[in-house]
């Protein structure tokens, strides 16, 4: 058996997984909401006391930067550690790696039909390719076909870069607030309710009375999301367009920064959300919307991840090999 976690500031989801004629097979699954519990090590006695099988080696994706077998759970406060998760499961070694990183681990083991494409392109068979997942947080990964590991990154905390007047007024109207406006603070859920605030808050659109009793009283993402997707908002459907260009920038930006040029995949809660409104055509423009190397990005194949247990699969798949190596 092989234990795998994808441990998120919002929830954590535990599997076991064991080897089957086809790959791996998941033979039971927990999700646990991770603010109601004190730390991984909590959430894992209560899965390993529904679900007693021997474990033979274990993996983590973890929402937060991972160095030397320890991390912290960015939007949670959980400190994970390598060892001290071995020596819970009485193990001699487990694995830790970036959330991000487990996906793209996963995204090979992303069924067809879970895929969809935004922009065919035409991919380098032998180029890099990307991940980049807005939930909680902006997560982002890349690897290459030539074998290599996936390797991580926290790009998600690296400054917005606005790229037209609306945004450059949105960045002011962060900064009060937050200081430095990372990317994150307008591509993630909590970016996407920065985004609605600001377009209410200057007075660019009204709030219905219904809509905004739905954000006092439950999520704020979702709620705005829905209505901009349904059409009960205007003011919710101005919020997505920017959201989705903003996230569309980055994906480019991302994709420049590593030579992506085998494809970017969109993971993360948010994109199977509002599929509609990305296959519209607007994050793909923003995409490709640089100045010099605009036709060189339109060449990148662009996909939306549906499978949202990719970094489960990853974190499993990664587990594994580990196993296998050592």
């Amino acid at each position: 058996m092989i234990l795998a976690g994808d441990v998120g500031g919002t929830k954590t989801r535990l599997a076991l997984y064991e080897p089957g004629a086809d790959g791996l097979v998941r033979v039971a699954e927990e999700t646990y909401p991770s603010g109601a519990h004190a730390s991984l090590e909590a959430v894992l006695e209560l899965f390993r006391g529904a679900h007693a099988q021997r474990v033979e080696a274990a993996g983590f994706g973890v929402a937060g930067p991972v160095s030397a077998g320890r991390a912290t759970v960015t939007n949670v406060g959980w400190s994970v550690d390598a060892r001290g998760l071995a020596r819970a499961l009485g193990l001699g070694r487990v694995l830790v790696l970036n959330d991000l990183v487990a996906t793209a681990h996963g995204i090979g083991l992303v069924a067809p039909d879970d895929l969809v494409c935004l922009h065919a392109g035409t991919p380098d068979p032998d180029g890099n390719r990307a991940v980049i997942a807005a939930g909680t947080g902006l997560g982002q990964a890349f690897w290459s076909r030539s074998g290599e590991l996936p390797s991580g990154s926290e790009a998600g905390h690296a400054d917005f870069a606005p790229s037209s007047d609306l945004e450059d007024e949105l960045v002011r109207f962060l900064r009060p607030a937050y200081g430095q406006v990372s990317v994150e603070r307008v591509v993630s859920g909590p970016g996407l309710v920065n985004v609605y605030r600001f377009l209410r808050d200057t007075g660019r659109g009204e709030e219905p009375e219904a809509l905004r009793k739905e954000i006092e009283e439950g999520d704020a993402a979702a709620a705005i999301s829905r209505a901009g997707l349904d059409g009960r908002a205007q003011l919710a459907e101005d919020a997505l367009d920017l959201f989705v260009a903003a996230y569309g920038a980055q994906a480019g930006d991302y994709a420049l920064t590593v030579l992506a040029t085998g494809g970017v995949y969109v993971g993360g809660g948010i994109a199977p959300k509002i599929l509609r409104r990305l296959e519209g055509g607007a994050f793909a423009r923003a995409f490709a919307r640089k100045s010099k190397l605009g036709e060189w990005l339109e060449r990148i194949p662009i996909h939306v991840v549906l499978d949202d247990r990719a970094a489960l699969h990853g974190a499993a798949r990664a587990a594994e090999a580990a196993r296998h190596a050592r």
